[in-house]
C-alpha cells in the first residue's frame, strides 16, 4: 500500500495492528508509547511525530520506502 498522506499511512498502520490481532494497548505496551499516540497516528493526526510513527511501523514489521515517484524502488 502506497501512503501518500497521513490518513492513509495510519489506516496502514491500523490494518497491521488489526492483522497481526493486537489491540491499541498492546502496542502501547510494546512500544511504551501511550494509547493516545496511537490513536492519533491511526486517525491521520498530521502533527503525529516522524520518529515515533516509524518506530510503531517497524515494531508492525512494515518497511517504509522512499524512492522517487513512479518506482517501485
Amino acid at each position: 500500500m502506497k501512503a501518500g498522506n497521513s490518513i492513509q499511512f495510519g489506516k496502514a498502520i491500523r490494518e497491521r495492528r488489526k492483522e497481526l490481532g493486537y489491540t491499541q494497548q498492546d502496542l502501547a505496551t510494546f512500544t511504551g508509547l501511550s494509547i493516545s499516540f496511537i490513536s492519533d497516528l491511526e486517525r491521520g493526526k498530521k502533527t503525529a511525530e516522524l520518529e515515533k510513527s516509524l518506530f510503531i511501523a517497524g515494531m508492525l514489521g512494515l518497511d517504509v520506502v522512499i524512492g522517487p515517484r513512479g518506482t517501485d524502488k
